[in-house]
């Protein structure tokens, strides 16, 4: 009989390596982010993006570019540095999730199912907002982790039960002797 696809012994540890990778690589990215906001301190920002809009070919005339330059004209640097250190934070947060479930520390499964179930709802909430194949994408991918880390977790809390029977030492009941008097 050949081997089932899904052996528990093996898969779950490779799954969890690759959620490890996705968070992991979600917190550099922020963390590269951040810095890019960084960057932008000191320096007029609309000029900026709107020179990166052009070379692109962007029409600067459209009502969304319009919008979107007259938005980043009103940014100051106190907003950019809030913005960044709150991206900081966020990034740290994935780095360290990422980092735990790459060193099979059991803390960093309970780590990444609250902080990802905890942003699941903001998730659906901008979806119904500004619908995008991938938002939904994203959020069917965070759901699907979420789903297998909690399964992963109540399976291993299972067979640590189980393990912890096995192991238990078996005490002899006491066997009754009646003894008559002499």
């Amino acid at each position: 009989m050949a081997p089932s696809s899904f052996s528990p012994s093996r898969n779950p540890d490779r799954y969890v390596r690759w959620i490890a990778f996705y968070t992991f690589g979600k917190g550099i990215l922020l963390c590269l982010l951040a810095i890019g906001f960084l960057g932008f301190l000191h320096k007029d920002v609309d000029v900026i993006v709107g020179n990166w809009m052009s070379n692109l070919g962007f029409n600067m005339e459209n009502r969304h570019v319009v919008a979107i330059m007259a938005r980043l004209d009103r940014d100051t640097d106190k907003q950019l540095r809030e913005l960044s250190g709150i991206t900081f934070a966020v990034s740290g947060m994935f780095v360290t999730q990422g980092t735990g479930l790459l060193l099979q520390q059991q803390w960093a499964k309970y780590l990444t199912v609250g902080v990802t179930a905890s942003l699941i709802p903001v998730e659906i909430i901008e979806s119904f907002r500004h619908f995008g194949w991938l938002k939904i994408g994203l959020l069917v991918v965070n759901i699907t982790i979420v789903a297998f880390l909690v399964a992963n977790l109540l399976r291993e809390k299972r067979q640590a039960r189980l393990d912890a029977a096995k192991a238990a030492p078996v005490h002899p009941r006491p066997v009754g002797v009646e003894c008559e008097p002499v």
